[in-house]
């Protein structure tokens, strides 16, 4: 996960948790386990949103995270570490995700991932002026930091509806028996709210009828109040989980909720 510091300086943590209680969090105490690089490079100003995983073909720990210098863009980097989340070493100086098209002139950010077989498939937002959108890419497992973009991005624009007509973005990826299900963040152009499609092929998406499936809540003296993102489900037994960041004000902090 990532603090803000001051200036918007945003630097990665590492905490954990037992799988028996997800809301009992306990932080690395190295803390921050990774600042922005003391080069200059396209993320020697702030570094966040991480995606930690793990990569069959070496049994080494990845992680896809956001650079940025001071000003935009934000680009997608690579870190790799041999199983301790708490140390990351940078695979290299240049972003493995650039923004380099014109739905990506802000920012080619917040990356996502799901391996299926040798393919690495990569979610992440596409940033530009008129709006953010959501865009796929592949990588093998041989070497995740050959990334090739997908022809037809960006991907998904929203579902048509109005909770997530001007924006979606903040996408994360869970890999089902049948479906890839997306759980990213939606605005009307006021809130962000989450939602919820699956899709086979990264092609079309299926909406989930009770969209938006999770709100800001209704109590405006809520740490939540104001918009919700970055939504990553994960299952523990038979029951899934939601980690979530919610907005009150200017601030962001991290909450959890469960499917009924």
């Amino acid at each position: 996960w990532s603090r803000r510091r001051q200036d918007n300086y945003w630097v990665l943590m590492h905490s954990t948790a037992p799988a028996s209680d997800p809301a009992r969090v306990s932080h690395d105490p190295r803390n921050p386990i990774l600042l922005p690089s003391e080069e200059e490079g396209f993320d020697d100003f702030t570094i966040e949103y991480p995606f930690p995983f793990h990569n069959p073909a070496d049994g080494r720990l990845y992680c896809y995270y956001l650079g940025r210098r001071r000003r935009i863009p934000k680009q997608t980097g690579l870190l790799v570490s041999d199983g301790d989340f708490g140390q990351w070493t940078r695979v290299c100086r240049t972003p493995v995700i650039a923004a380099d098209t014109e739905h990506e002139k802000q920012g080619s950010s917040h990356p996502s991932v799901a391996i299926d077989g040798d393919t690495i498939h990569i979610l992440y937002t596409g940033e530009a002026k008129e709006g953010h959108t959501l865009c796929h890419a592949t990588a093998p497992t041989a070497d995740p930091s050959v990334v090739t973009k997908d022809t037809a991005n960006p991907v998904f624009r929203g579902t048509g509806q109005t909770w997530d007509s001007h924006g979606v973005r903040e996408a994360e990826i869970l890999k089902g028996p049948q479906y890839y299900h997306i759980f990213y963040g939606g605005t009307d152009g006021e809130v962000w709210r989450i939602g919820h499609v699956r899709t086979r092929d990264f092609r079309s998406f299926e909406p989930n009828p009770h969209n938006p499936i999770l709100s800001p809540s209704p109590d405006r003296d809520a740490w939540d109040c104001d918009g919700i993102l970055t939504p990553q489900v994960f299952s523990i037994g038979d029951t899934f989980y939601m980690v979530y960041a919610g907005m009150r004000g200017r601030e962001w902090q991290t909450g959890l909720a469960t499917a009924r």
